[in-house]
Order: C-alpha cells, then sequence, then structure tokens
C-alpha cells in the first residue's frame, strides 16, 4: 500500500505543477489577458533603452509564408560567446499578432553559439522582429517582412 500511496502523491504534484505555473504565466483573466502590442513589448524588453540594427544579426524567415500557423525562423548572431562578451537573450516579435512576443531564449557562454531556430504563428502579414540583448546591456535589432497567405492565429 505504501508504493499505491507514493505513486498517487507523485501524480498528484506533477499535476500541480503543470497546473500552476500556466496559471500564473497567463497573468489575468478572460480571452485579453495575454495581449500585448510590439511597443509595449518591446519596451518591456529593453526597459526604455532604443535597440540599433546591426548586421551581426541575421534572421532568415520566408518572405511568403503558405501557412501562418508554421512560419519557419532562424536568428543568428555573430558573438564570441565568451565570459565577457555572448548574447544573453533573443527575443522573436511580432507587430500585429493580439500578443507580440513570440518567444524569449535565454543563453549563456557555455552555449557557445548564439543561433535559434523555431516555427512560429503569425495571423497575417506583418513584421518578424528579431531583438538581441547583450552581455554589456546593449540591444540590436533585425526585422523582416513576411507575407501570409493563409492566416495561422484564428
Amino acid at each position: 500500500m505504501q508504493r499505491r500511496n507514493f505513486l498517487k502523491n507523485v501524480g498528484v504534484a506533477l499535476a500541480a505543477s503543470a497546473v500552476i505555473p500556466a496559471v500564473s504565466f497567463a497573468g489575468g483573466t478572460g480571452k485579453d489577458a495575454n495581449k500585448m502590442s510590439y511597443k509595449t513589448a518591446l519596451s518591456a524588453i529593453t526597459g526604455g533603452k532604443t535597440p540599433k540594427a546591426s548586421a551581426k544579426v541575421h534572421l532568415k524567415a520566408p518572405e511568403i509564408a503558405e501557412n501562418g500557423a508554421v512560419v519557419p525562423v532562424t536568428v543568428n548572431v555573430d558573438s564570441p560567446m565568451t565570459a565577457n562578451d555572448y548574447v544573453k537573450a533573443i527575443h522573436i516579435l511580432n507587430t500585429k499578432n493580439g500578443n507580440a512576443r513570440t518567444i524569449d531564449v535565454f543563453l549563456t557562454p557555455a552555449n557557445g553559439k548564439a543561433m535559434f531556430s523555431t516555427r512560429i504563428k503569425l495571423g497575417g502579414t506583418q513584421d518578424v522582429v528579431a531583438l538581441v540583448e547583450l552581455s554589456n546591456g546593449d540591444y540590436l535589432i533585425a526585422s523582416q517582412s513576411v507575407k501570409v497567405t493563409i492566416g495561422g492565429c484564428g
């Protein structure tokens, strides 16, 4: 009987740990709880600093996406990734979806290369933006327009 109780308690703990972060992440209730405009998201990430356009940030996204539900995006950043000079984070944003923050990826020098690839959802034709946070507190930015032929965000 002890093993059954142990497994039951582990199951309850796992279920609670899966539900509690999802509830706290939502930050509110209702269908507009996670809405954040592009300007608000940019300001929240940078703390009001102005990011600089840079050739060090290489954003790769299709010019035309046949399906907005699965738009491939890759970001490469030219960085030595040393203890004193590295990319802290790569943020992928969009300019017209309900929530502009698509994904935030946090890196350390142990990553060896500042690169990230994923698929995102776009509700229509808009710009995809890569915002890169450096270890010295500076922000770099690159953007690309993506024309969506079939909507992905409902």
